[in-house]
Order: C-alpha cells, then sequence, then structure tokens
C-alpha cells in the first residue's frame, strides 16, 4: 500500500501504512469478531459506505490479512477470512480495546450511540445457554428513536442461532425491553447494571419472569465490559 505512505523504514510505520487507514482496523475487529459475509461486515460497520468497505477489504487482501475465498452453502458468493498474519492481530484489537474501555471518557462514548451496531453487538454475546431450548424473542424498543426505526426484535432459535431484525418478524415475543438508547448502551459496555436502571426508571423490562430475571445473565455484555474505567493521570 503506498497511499498515505509515510516513508519509514520503521516497523511501526509500516504496519500503520496497512492497519490506520479510516475504518480500516474496525474491519479486522468485525473479521476478528467473526463476520466473514460482505453484508455481515456491513452490518457491523454500520455508517461504513460499501464502497469504501470493498475497498478496504481489497486492501487488507493485497496486505496479506485477509484472503477472499468461495463461500459455502445455498448462499454461494465469497467469504473473507483473515490469513495467519490477520489472525495474529486478534490480541492487538483486543488491547487497543481494552484500552479504550479504561482511558476514554464516556460521555464521548455514548455520544456515538447507534442502534443497528448496538443490536449486531448483542447478538454476538447473548449466552445461548442461559435460555430455554426453544425460539426466544425479545423485543426492544428504544423510547429515543423516531417511531419507524424505534423497535428491533433479537430472535434465538431453538438450536442457538441469533438473529436480529429491525421488522417485526411476526413471532410471539416473549420479553419486551423498553429504554433509551444511550441506557441499554451503557449497560452493554459495562457502565451501569440492569438492576440500577431499573431501579432509577429508564429500563423497563415486562413479559416471561424467568428471562426477566435472569435477563443479566443471558443479555451478555461487550468483551471490553469487566475492564475497569480509569482517569488520565
Amino acid at each position: 500500500m503506498t497511499e498515505g505512505s509515510y516513508k519509514q523504514f520503521c516497523p511501526v510505520a509500516m504496519a500503520s501504512e496497512v492497519l490506520c487507514s479510516r475504518w480500516t482496523m474496525i474491519v479486522v475487529r468485525e473479521l476478528v469478531c467473526g463476520s466473514t459475509r460482505f453484508n455481515d461486515l456491513k452490518r457491523g460497520v454500520p455508517r461504513m459506505s460499501p464502497a469504501l468497505l470493498s475497498k478496504r477489504l481489497k486492501d487488507l487482501e493485497l496486505a496479506g490479512v485477509v484472503q477472499r475465498v468461495a463461500g459455502g452453502g445455498k448462499g454461494g458468493g465469497y467469504e473473507y477470512r483473515l490469513t495467519p498474519a490477520g489472525r495474529e492481530l486478534e490480541p492487538i484489537v483486543k488491547a487497543i480495546g481494552f484500552w479504550g474501555q479504561r482511558w476514554v471518557e464516556t460521555a464521548p462514548t455514548l455520544q456515538n450511540v447507534d442502534p443497528e451496531l448496538l443490536m449486531w453487538d448483542m447478538r454476538r454475546s447473548v449466552n445461548v445457554a442461559a435460555l430455554p431450548r426453544q425460539r426466544t424473542v425479545v423485543q426492544f424498543t428504544y423510547t429515543d428513536r423516531p417511531e419507524k426505526k424505534r423497535s428491533y426484535w433479537l430472535i434465538v432459535e431453538a438450536n442457538g442461532t441469533v438473529d436480529v431484525c429491525s421488522i417485526d418478524p411476526g413471532f410471539e415475543v416473549d420479553l419486551y425491553v423498553s429504554t433509551d438508547l444511550r441506557t441499554l448502551t451503557a449497560i452493554w459496555l459495562g457502565l451501569t447494571t440492569i438492576h440500577a436502571e431499573t431501579e432509577n426508571d429508564r429500563l423497563t423490562v415486562v413479559g416471561d419472569t424467568a428471562l426477566e430475571r435472569t435477563m443479566s445473565n443471558w443479555l451478555g455484555l461487550s468483551s471490553f465490559a469487566a475492564e475497569r474505567k480509569l482517569a488520565p493521570a
């Protein structure tokens, strides 16, 4: 890659030329988290244009970080898989995330809330083992969003498959969760708890009592949530 070259022999500079262009590390994050299909990658970076995502994937392929392979299953198409060089980035991505959780101020973090990204991330962290072995449907309603973009459905099938819909899937809802987007984002990031926000009347949960009681077990949190927030010296 020559675009934006630092023209330095330093390995840090050379690695930065590959990884530090806009959105590249976020795309790598999605690959590390297990997304391989273009549409799934796009759902993990909803504010990134498809054209730019395609370009970044091609850049990563040229750099030897990603390999494009024929997809299996009925969908066909292509999948993007990390090469051995790409898999070595996993601890680096995690280290950056833990650093951000420790040192980046909370207020700016919660200014960048995004319902589609939050739901997509929550989908990955659901603790399926804590749910009944049958289809479970949870409707999340964000009270501060426009009416037509207010509700999302988290669907966990009996076989453990987890999906998210922004259009009513027509299934019977087992649990209704109502809150504002900032509150649920803060919960998922580990900055507050379900119990605290329920007590503060910022979170309302209605429906199956067992699901309501065990919500903190099955909802799951960000993989960085356990990291304690620190203040800059």
